[in-house]
């Protein structure tokens, strides 16, 4: 296991075996950042020739490895790219670079910019995130990480750098924690198994208490949505709910998460080669459990109410099936028309819920639609719902460094919304033009006109490519940061 540290020694002289500057481009040729002064001292005259020498331009992502030679104490030196400009993006994407690019060291020292807390915060987000690895299901640990990373900063003992660096390691770890649940195979991380792994998560963190109900309960609740989407499973439905209440909250938020296990489109059955990365679809679920832990780990004054519906979208006899109509928890009706979009079912469910306990604003998070990764593309989470709750989440994914963008909900989307003739709404009409903004407007049908926004995460939940920044391989633990943002802002 890793140990974190943070400290104001000296990166010439730290005896970590590896030690890591960043490289920023300038209109004379690169130059090494803020952190690294000591570094360029050490070198003198010879650091601007190193880094031509080396081909070194400080373009952001660039990675370069260099025996330290006789200038420093250290047998490593990593450059690594900024940039322009000194930004929190950039750090968070360049420490964890840099985290991989050091797999063999048993100690790792960082000596990029770090005199703020927002920079502190992020420098150790992208250590500790672009190090990840999922191994449980390896025979052997092929990626060792070091046993120590040492933090440098010129303000190591001001306490809020301290707080910071302490407050940025809780984060990490949730979002580590949501990309191992996203990661694990769906047959290990059935809904009963999965709802289980949340009761004992929440059970380590004080002032935070949960409840599971079965599929019998939700019959006797009438989540008619949660059932139908999970009868085609031989792992029953479920439905989890935390609660956080800590003295004096200054707001009541809610949470809702998709935790579809796994996604076969039921009887809208998906191609085999859409049903590979379909374990992810519980991502909304995992994102909102851990952003409720951190919440109340960091004791933020807010109240949080999380609703996380979980079923696995199956095939069999018992399968609901297009063309049923689907009573809702609280009574409302809707015509299913496709299996593969039961997202939006299990959610209504739980929408309801959230409404019951009347929060100031509620936040879904889902991996709901294709459409919107054809609209955004894979990096970036789209953001629909009521103006100021959505320009708030903006703001906290902007802070947190996770890409988001607006999305419309316009009323071209509510008639499509009710246009089903023998229910109150159409779960789906198969135009193909708007549909991420169909499911959207579907959803709000269950918000009550509370404040509201939905994050769809289809998109940048899951990375099928090589890693990047602080993105690894499969799951990536989006929403997590910009939801405890969020709450840091309600927070004032």
């Amino acid at each position: 296991m890793t140990t974190y540290s943070l400290r104001s020694a000296s990166p010439a002289k730290t005896r970590a075996e590896a030690v890591v500057v960043g490289v920023l481009q300038s209109p004379k040729g690169p130059v090494l950042a803020a952190g690294a002064e000591e570094v360029t001292a050490a070198y003198g005259r010879k650091a601007r020739g190193l880094l031509a020498q080396l081909g070194v331009t400080g373009k952001a992502g660039e990675v370069v490895r260099v025996p330290a030679g006789d200038a420093l104490s250290a047998q490593l030196l990593v450059l690594v790219g900024l940039g322009d400009a000194v930004s929190t993006d950039a750090l968070r994407r360049g420490a964890g670079a840099a985290a991989r690019a050091v797999p063999n060291a048993t100690s790792v020292a960082l000596a990029l910019p770090a005199d703020s807390p927002e920079l502190v915060r992020a420098v150790t987000e992208g250590v500790i995130l672009g190090g990840y690895t999922f191994t449980a299901y390896r025979s052997g640990d092929d990626s060792p990480a070091p046993a120590d990373v040492i933090l440098l900063s010129s303000a190591a003992k001001q306490a809020e750098i301290v707080t910071a660096f302490e407050e940025a390691q809780t984060l990490a770890a949730a979002v580590r924690t949501v990309r191992d649940w996203v990661n694990t195979p769906p047959a290990d991380l059935t809904p009963p198994v999965f709802a289980d792994a949340v009761l004992a998560a929440a059970t380590e963190v004080q002032g935070v208490s949960a409840t599971v109900f079965d599929e019998v309960a939700l019959a006797e609740m009438g989540c008619g949505g949660i059932l139908a989407v999970g009868s085609g499973s031989s792992a029953p439905p479920r439905l989890v709910e935390l609660s956080y209440s800590p003295a004096d909250p200054v707001a009541h938020l809610a949470l809702v998460g998709k935790g579809i296990t796994f996604d076969s489109g039921g009887l809208s059955i998906k191609p085999g080669s859409g049903m590979a990365t379909m374990k992810s679809d519980m991502h909304g679920a995992a994102s909102v459990v851990q952003a409720t832990l951190v919440i109340a780990a960091l004791g933020l004054p807010v109240r949080i109410s999380t609703f996380v519906p979980m079923a696995e979208n199956m095939i069999s006899g018992a399968a609901m099936r297009p063309g049923d109509i689907i009573t809702h928890y609280g009574g409302t009706t809707s015509e299913m028309l496709n299996a593969d979009a039961e997202g939006r079912l299990i959610l209504a469910d739980a929408l309801v819920r959230a409404t019951e306990v009347a929060p100031d604003a509620i936040i879904d998070v889902a991996t709901l639609t294709g459409a919107m990764v054809a609209a955004l593309g894979d990096r970036i989470t789209g953001v629909m719902g009521t103006d100021g709750t959505v320009e708030a989440i903006l703001a906290a994914a902007k802070s947190a460094g996770e890409d988001a963008w607006p999305m419309p909900l316009p009323e071209i989307m509510t008639e499509r919304v009710h246009s089903s003739k023998i229910a109150d709404l159409s779960q789906y009409d198969a135009i193909r033009w708007g549909s991420g903004l169909f499911a959207g407007a579907f959803l709000r049908e269950f918000t009550a006109g509370l404040p509201w926004a939905h994050l769809d995460i289809a998109g940048p939940s899951w990375n099928g490519g090589g890693a990047y920044g602080h993105i690894t391989t499969g799951g990536t633990g989006t929403a997590v940061a910009t939801l405890v943002d969020y709450a840091r802002a309600l927070a004032g």
